[in-house]
């Protein structure tokens, strides 16, 4: 590893689709990589099996991708190099770690009940109180450790715990769970296991094995830092991991106005058939989004104008559709519709073309200020549809469209002149009468 370039990563648990949050963390570590000319890695933190499929590891690496990114980099003899990683690939150096720990006297198996162990935590104002397990040997944690891991105990009957200070003013040090007991097939171990590490014991592991740098993660986790240190510097003294260590450093969320991105909730939706799947158009899901027609471009030039600070951004939803339009200003083609119509008669059209049944091809370009997206076709019949507050009977001063006696031209077509309407029994217009203008089709000299 080159001391001089930063090693980033994006660690998502697949147990669910990435949403606008996830857009943030995403360009921030790639972009921090990509900037200072080092390497991102993609890496599942798949320590939960039974919420975690490899539909969700799928699509995440699709949505990435999407965003413009990759985690293939190259090494030093120019070879392409596959910066893909899985928590799960580690899972034997986790249990040899926590073996160290136990003989250091610095973990232990509990066996307090759930309900016990929430209760003598404690809370902000008061101390937690130590468990009845927590002065057994060394020896004793390793016999019940090994326990464990060989599928003797029940789901939820013991957990193995750190052995930090259960008076500490930071809850998260009043020692925190390392390992517990839960049987199910692992979409990349199978049933290997039976044991599965806890994500605040298993991430930082899994920084400092890959040589990451930068641990750049959201501000909830400040309160885990102490912890993340805590671990990797045991490890570190014992050998197990290797110095310079990864720091953690964190940054504010971004949250769109009135977007709930809770996994919970967004599955929820899903199940209860509420949306038509995780890429329905209203889900702030990516893969809705790009589906509702977002770009990369502008999710990225959003995400990276809210910078990296240490408050969680709200951001109004318009302003994601500010930067759409940006984006698609200079590459999307034109196009018209009409979405309040009312049918348009032009009276002299077979006088004009010999029939009805001519159509008059014309052509309009597909963007007014960028010709190299060519043009597009369309043709005219002797009924068109307009927008019916283009016409008025009686129109006020200052109107310039459609009324008895005036002109006006169809965009890319002909001058019509208007010379009526069409009203049913109620006195609701149901068409317009016009005449053509001949020789004034657009694009016409002197037309």
């Amino acid at each position: 590893l080159d001391p001089a370039r930063i090693r980033t990563r994006f660690p998502p648990e697949p147990n669910g689709y990435l949403h606008i949050g996830h857009a943030k963390s995403i360009c921030l570590n790639f972009g921090l990589a990509r900037d200072y000319g080092g390497i991102c890695h993609l890496r599942f933190d798949d320590t939960n099996p039974e919420k975690e499929e490899q539909e969700y590891v799928d699509a995440i690496k699709e949505m990435v991708a999407w965003l413009g990114w990759t985690w293939d980099a190259k090494d030093g003899a120019g070879r392409e190099v596959d910066h893909l990683f899985y928590a799960s690939n580690y899972f034997d150096f986790m249990y040899r770690a926590a073996e160290y720990l136990v003989s250091q006297g610095l973990a232990y198996v509990d066996e307090q009940t759930p309900e016990e162990m929430r209760a003598n935590r404690g809370d902000f104002g008061t101390p937690g109180k130590n468990s009845p397990f927590r002065d057994r040997s060394p020896e004793e944690n390793l016999i019940r450790l090994r326990e464990m891991r060989d599928g003797k105990h029940p789901d939820g009957s013991m957990v193995l715990r750190a052995k930090i200070d259960m008076a500490s003013p930071n809850i998260n040090l009043r020692d925190p769970a390392l390992y517990r007991i839960r049987r199910a097939t692992h979409h990349n171990t199978g049933d290997q296991w039976c044991i599965y590490p806890m994500y605040t014991y298993a991430h930082p592991i899994e920084d400092a094995l890959e040589c990451i740098t930068h641990s750049v993660c959201t501000l909830e986790f400040e309160d885990q830092r102490p912890f993340y240190d805590w671990l990797v510097e045991h490890l570190a003294q014992g050998g197990l991991l290797a110095r310079p260590l990864p720091h953690q450093y964190e940054f504010g969320r971004l949250n769109l106005t009135y977007v709930v991105t809770s996994k919970r909730k967004l599955r929820q939706l899903v199940e209860e058939k509420h949306v038509d799947g995780w890429d329905d158009p209203r889900m702030p899901t990516l893969v809705g989004m790009r589906r509702r027609g977002y770009t990369p471009e502008a999710i990225r030039a959003m995400v990276e104008s809210t910078g990296a600070s240490k408050t969680n951004a709200w951001i109004e939803y318009s302003v994601l559709d500010g930067y759409l339009r940006a984006d698609l200003e200079g590459k999307a083609a034109r196009a018209m519709a009409v979405l309040d119509p009312v049918k348009l008669k032009l009276e002299n059209y077979a006088e004009i073309f010999g029939s009805l049944e001519h159509r008059e091809a014309c052509s309009a370009p597909a963007h007014p200020h960028v010709p190299e997206l060519g043009t597009r076709q369309f043709s005219l019949g002797p009924e068109l549809w307009i927008e019916r507050e283009d016409f008025m009977e009686t129109p006020p001063k200052g109107y310039h469209r459609l009324f008895p006696g005036n002109k006006a031209r169809l965009k890319y077509g002909y001058v019509i002149e208007c010379t009526g309407c069409e009203k049913d029994a109620d006195g609701t217009i149901t068409a317009v009468l016009a005449r053509l203008v001949p020789d004034t089709k657009s694009g016409t000299p002197g037309a």
